[in-house]
């Protein structure tokens, strides 16, 4: 609930300007898990910072990714009809709307990000190492060269290699930040951060193999958005290269992994947790 209080003072209201892009613009950050802004918030607290310190920086990762996720609805690229349970942004207002208050939301993303500045428990140095990290994590060397790589990959064969360069650069990178995030606003040193990074990239590559198989296995009213989805349009998934099974038995390898990671965290057991929800989650 703080993420969802921050998040509505922070975006433009409706009424401030003329144009629908206030209103599209909160559409796109209603509704799904806020797993990233968990994260900063976990991580920081993790290493004693308080949650309520880093929410600038929370909401700044969940505008990126719902940014993203507005882009992955447009016709151009996946053509979806629902997101959470409701009507695609380009559904419910149009395509330019949806693409600008997608670029609008990434913009302001960074805005967040900055403003963390202004707390005085988090110097500006660390501040820019996020800046930095996240202009990284979601450029040309990270989640769009993996979304890319992924529109690309219908129109050809693809290799278990391809899979894992998309899901870790679509998915897993993004995650991998989020949680850095949190950890290095509260100060960690270089030995801890290696640990959320080893810990954090294990998990996102285990949320996209959970969502493949969801997709390929689940129902449309438990993912609030459609199923069959990957395989009608070709996407490169794990259930698509490998079958079901052996997908499912990827994804214990890769959890088993991310709960080997947690032990090695401070206060272990939100981040146990976490990898446990993600192998069982059914949206």
């Amino acid at each position: 609930q703080w993420v969802a209080d921050a998040l509505a003072r922070l975006l433009p209201e409706p009424g401030q300007t003329p144009t629908a892009l206030p209103a599209a613009m909160r559409h796109a950050v209603d509704g799904g898990k806020r797993l990233r802004p968990f994260l900063v918030i976990q991580a920081a607290a993790s290493c004693g910072l308080a949650p309520h310190v880093v929410l600038p920086t929370a909401c700044g990762f969940e505008m990126m990714h719902c940014a993203t996720l507005v882009h992955d609805d447009l016709p151009c690229i996946d053509d979806a009809d629902l997101r959470h349970g409701r009507t695609a942004l380009h559904l419910a207002f149009d395509e330019a709307t949806a693409l600008l208050a997608a670029d609008a939301l990434i913009i302001q993303s960074f805005e967040c990000l900055a403003r963390q500045a202004e707390r005085p428990e988090t110097p500006p140095d660390r501040v820019l190492q996020c800046v930095r990290e996240l202009a990284e994590c979601a450029g040309p060397r990270g989640l769009i060269v993996g979304e890319a790589l992924d529109i690309e990959a219908e129109h050809r064969p693809y290799t278990e290699a391809d899979l894992e360069f998309i899901h870790i650069n679509k998915t897993a990178k993004l995650i991998v930040c989020a949680t850095r995030a949190g950890a290095i606003l509260a100060g960690a040193d270089a030995a801890t951060l290696a640990r959320f990074t080893e810990y954090a990239e294990a998990l996102g590559l285990l949320f996209q193999i959970t969502d493949d198989l969801l997709d390929a296995t689940g129902t449309e009213a438990e993912l609030g958005k459609p199923v069959g989805a990957d395989a009608a349009a070709g996407k490169a998934t794990y259930p698509g290269l490998l079958g079901v099974e052996a997908a499912r038995r990827r994804a214990a390898q890769v959890a088993a992994r991310a709960l080997a990671a947690a032990r090695d965290l401070p206060d272990v057991d939100p981040w146990l947790s976490l990898a446990e929800f993600v192998v069982a989650r059914r949206h």
